[in-house]
C-alpha cells in the first residue's frame, strides 16, 4: 500500500506574536514546528504501514526550510520526503495550495491512500484536505478518529461528530483528514534519527509539476489576507430589552452605527 502523508511547518502556536508595523504574523525568532495535527496523519500512516505493508511519503509545501519538517516525519516512520519549492507558490492561499498539491501527487504517480491532519494551527480553515481530494477526484472523509480496517482496497473508520461517531466504509484511492484522537504520535527512534539525518528530499518545482502559472502563488488564490490583528475588548455593554421583534430592530440599528 503506497500511503501520502501532507504535513506543514508552522510557527510554533506558543510563540505566534503580531508585528504591530505590518498587522501579520511575526515569524522572525519564531520557531517552526511540524503542524501537530499532521503528526496524528502521519502515526496513523505509519502504523497503517505496520499492519499491512507498504511505504509512507511525507509531501510538504514551503520554503527550503520546510525540509527540517521531512526529516522529523522521517525521524518518526515516513520512508521519503517530498519538498514542493517555488517562488512562484508564495501566498498561496488553500485553494492555490489543494493545486498545487495535486499536481505534486499527481506527479508522484498512483497512490492508494492520503493522510492530512484536520487542520494546520495558523490558518485553521481545514480546507486543504478537502480540497486536495476534489482536485484528484477521490472521495475523502474528514474528522477520522479510527481506522478499523484496510482490505482489499476498502478502508474502514469511524468519523467524529458532534453526537458521537459515524461508521463508514470507503473505497481507495481515497483520502482522509485525522483528528487528535485517533493516536499518540510516536517519538523518533535513535534509527529513525540517523535515517533523516541520510534523507535527501526531493524537490518538485513548478516546472517539475507542470503547474499553470496562473493559478500558483498569491494570483491563483480567490482569497486574500489584507489585515491580521488582535481583537480589542472594552467594557462597554448593551442590553437589549422588549420583545423579541423589538430586541431585533434595535440591534439592526446598533449594527448599522458600527458600519
Amino acid at each position: 500500500m503506497k500511503i501520502i502523508v501532507c504535513v506543514k511547518q508552522v510557527p510554533d502556536a506558543k510563540d505566534v506574536r503580531l508585528d504591530p508595523k505590518t498587522n501579520t504574523l511575526a515569524r522572525e525568532g519564531v520557531e517552526s514546528i511540524m503542524n501537530p495535527f499532521d503528526r496524528h496523519a502521519l502515526e496513523a500512516a505509519v502504523v497503517l504501514k505496520e499492519q499491512y505493508g507498504g511505504t509512507v511519503t511525507a509531501i510538504t509545501m514551503g520554503p527550503p526550510q520546510a525540509e527540517e519538517t521531512l526529516r522529523d516525519a522521517v525521524a518518526c516512520g515516513a520512508d521519503e520526503g517530498v519538498l514542493v519549492s517555488d517562488r512562484a507558490f508564495a501566498g498561496a492561499d488553500t485553494w492555490a495550495t489543494s493545486y498545487t498539491l495535486a499536481k505534486a501527487v499527481e506527479k508522484l504517480g498512483e497512490f492508494d491512500l492520503i493522510l492530512c491532519g484536520k487542520q494546520a494551527i495558523d490558518g485553521d480553515t481545514a480546507q486543504v484536505g478537502p480540497g486536495l481530494a476534489q482536485r484528484l477526484d477521490i472521495p475523502y472523509v474528514a474528522y477520522a478518529r479510527k481506522i478499523t480496517e484496510c482490505v482489499d482496497g476498502v478502508i474502514r473508520l469511524e468519523r467524529l461528530m458532534d453526537d458521537g461517531y459515524d461508521e463508514i466504509e470507503m473505497g481507495m484511492p481515497a483520502l482522509m483528514t485525522v483528528v487528535k484522537e485517533i493516536n499518540e504520535p510516536r517519538v523518533p527512534s535513535l534509527k529513525g534519527k540517523m535515517k533523516a539525518k541520510k534523507m535527501q528530499a526531493t524537490v518538485l518545482t513548478a516546472a517539475d509539476i507542470g503547474a499553470d502559472p496562473e493559478c500558483l502563488g498569491l494570483q491563483g488564490s480567490t482569497t486574500q489576507v489584507v489585515k491580521v490583528f488582535s481583537p480589542q475588548f472594552s467594557a462597554e455593554r448593551c442590553m437589549l430589552t422588549g420583545t423579541v421583534d423589538e430586541q431585533v430592530d434595535q440591534l439592526l440599528v446598533k449594527l448599522e452605527e458600527l458600519l
